[in-house]
């Protein structure tokens, strides 16, 4: 694969997608590197604030695009955080400052059910209007935890609890976290549809 440029400066997401795309050989390089602006997330959707990013990253670096539009959901909050996950506590939020606003959501709600996911959109344009993006998704279910727990990871991820693993997200390594997460899961779904889809010239 060519140079992709990744439209994100959050290099927690940027780490989790190299691991993944380790395999292709592909130079992936951070917009902040490569000094875009960021885009405006006027979206209604993950997968249209990806999108949005996608090709905005396209558009100012003349090069393919990979774009993680992801965040944690709470049916009990109708929703919440959603697509604000990053801004929850406002914009500029700190990790601890949206996590913490979460908690105190749920506690304003005594014996709610606590159940959560996290998800997450990839989408990859080949220039800044490609008709055709590849879009995949993928989602990871759990609880919120009443405290944090673990240090690994970050935004939410010490606040969701994964009963199967008896742990938080937070407490996860790198690896074992993207074998099993939402952004594992989209990029992997990712991996596969590049492969079916080596007909179109993005190499």
């Amino acid at each position: 694969m060519k140079k992709i440029v990744v439209a994100s400066g959050n290099q927690g997401k940027i780490r989790e997608i190299r691991a993944k795309l380790d395999e292709f050989g592909a130079e992936l390089v951070s917009q902040t590197d490569l000094n875009v602006s960021e885009a405006v997330e006027d979206g209604l959707s993950f997968v249209e604030n990806a999108l949005i990013k996608a090709r905005n990253a396209s558009r100012q670096t003349k090069l393919p695009a990979i774009a993680d539009d992801s965040g944690i959901v709470v049916p009990a909050l109708g929703g919440q955080p959603g697509i604000f996950s990053a801004r929850y506590a406002g914009v500029g939020a700190s990790d601890q400052a949206n996590l913490q606003k979460l908690l105190n959501e749920l506690a304003k709600l005594p014996n709610v059910d606590r159940a959560a996911y996290f998800y997450c959109a990839i989408v990859y344009v080949q220039f800044p209007d490609d008709p055709t993006p590849l879009v995949s998704t993928g989602q990871w279910d759990g609880v919120i935890a009443a405290t944090s727990s673990g240090n690994e990871g970050f935004g939410y991820d010490p606040v969701f609890y994964l009963p199967e693993k008896n742990c938080t997200a937070a407490n996860l390594a790198l690896t074992e976290k993207i074998a099993t997460s939402h952004r594992g899961k989209a990029l992997a779904a990712f991996v596969e549809q590049y492969r079916a889809t080596k007909s179109r010239a993005y190499d």
